[in-house]
């Protein structure tokens, strides 16, 4: 018999408007006491009044306890449960694109909460983040194995957040042999992912669509690219037909990547790299008069939680600011974020700080969210993280 959790009054009014977490202050412990239930069990939700909200799985020692799976309470979370919503995102993401380079499962908004599964080829990588979907792993490897035979399926296990479910970290290569690279393509450009050792995932498909966007304005111009990870905006723009691209990243391991791609991709002429700091780099550029037609600045979430709102956001004024001091009269500002708390209007006012400090004037003129495979869950604000902006960059008026 399925064991269930009872929510205190009035407490089930979010799940009602399509929330998918229950929080353990919610829960009436009096009645349904959260301590006896183990970490990863799967529960009956109820309202206060008894009555089935549906199924959830459940973990006692954090925060947010539950994830609900279902509002069917009769569903088993099970391996064709898996099939079943794994399939359905795959038909979403085929409705956008016609080849398998895309973020097959996004969590929540797929309705597998805890898992993310990135798709590159007949290669997957999969990242699983709380006790409830590792307790079904085997049957997610199963599942997996069952629908498309992959040559290699990687658990990048490793993310921080595993450690507030009391899971441990680990990388594990599930089926097959995973290669040390792996290929493939977006926007007509070629990129060699070190899976294994990449960033997260190994890719950031989340500003896929933005990328393509940025090859409009790109031709036969200076770009550089900050925060360049493996190339991703500076080798797509050099393809698009950029004169010449110069990427900016702290890590040797990832400009290596950058030069390898340039390689592939046969635009190895155009493009510079250069290590160091971004604030550093941008400063000494801009120290040497260095000047470019386009600027895009791409960084790691400066704002992770709440309390580093004020330092994350003044963190985005100064980068944005160093970008536009680079820029040639009339240029392009690429200006993009991953921080949810961190929000568009937030972000917004950031840059117009900046611009106004150098005595600039911008226009946005375009505006780019989070590419279809990363879709956005209405009731779910985290859910909704990517922003872009494209702004042309002039003199004040």
């Amino acid at each position: 018999m399925t064991a269930s959790i009872r929510l205190k009054k009035n407490e089930d009014k979010r799940l009602k408007q399509g929330h998918l977490w229950i929080f353990s202050n919610e829960v009436d412990i009096q009645k349904t006491p959260l301590k006896e239930l183990q970490a990863g069990e799967v529960v009956t939700v109820e309202a206060d009044n008894g009555k089935p909200l549906g199924v959830a799985y459940i973990n006692p020692q954090t925060l947010i306890c539950g994830r609900l799976l279902s509002r069917n309470p009769k569903v088993q979370f099970n391996q064709a449960f898996l099939k079943k919503r794994i399939q359905a995102a795959q038909v979403l993401r085929e409705m956008s694109f016609d080849r398998p380079y895309y973020r097959l499962v996004f969590g929540e908004s797929d309705g597998l909460p805890g898992l993310v599964i990135d798709r590159f080829g007949d290669v997957f990588v999969a990242q699983i983040t709380t006790a409830g979907m590792e307790n079904l792993k085997a049957e997610l490897i199963q599942t997996l194995e069952n629908l498309y035979h992959p040559k290699a399926l990687l658990l990048r296990n490793d993310s921080k957040s595993r450690e507030l479910e009391g899971l441990p970290l680990y990388t594990e290569v599930a089926i097959g042999s995973m290669p040390s690279q792996i290929l493939i393509e977006e926007n007509g450009a070629q990129f060699a992912i070190p899976a294994e050792l990449g960033q997260k995932t190994g890719w950031f498909y989340d500003h896929r669509m933005a990328r393509r966007r940025l090859q409009d304005f790109v031709k036969e111009k200076t770009v550089l690219d900050v925060f360049s990870y493996l190339g991703g905006w500076g080798i797509e723009a050099a393809v698009a037909g950029a004169k010449e691209v110069t990427c900016v990243d702290a890590s040797s391991f990832a400009l290596d990547g950058v030069d390898a791609n340039a390689v592939l991709n046969g635009v190895a002429e155009k493009v510079i790299t250069i290590e160091g700091n971004a604030f550093d780099v941008l400063k000494a550029l801009s120290a040497e008069c260095h000047k470019y037609d386009v600027v895009i600045v791409d960084p790691p979430a400066f704002v992770k939680r709440k309390k580093d709102l004020k330092a994350g956001a003044d963190g985005y004024r100064r980068i944005n600011e160093l970008a536009m001091r680079l820029l040639n009269p009339d240029g392009i500002l690429v200006s993009a974020s991953c921080s949810h708390h961190m929000s568009r209007d937030a972000l917004l006012k950031q840059i117009q700080l900046g611009a106004r400090h150098i005595d600039r004037t911008v226009q946005l003129f375009e505006q780019a969210h989070q590419s279809p495979d990363h879709p956005v869950h209405p009731a779910i604000p985290e859910t909704e993280y990517i922003k872009t902006f494209f702004f042309k960059v002039t003199k004040s008026l």
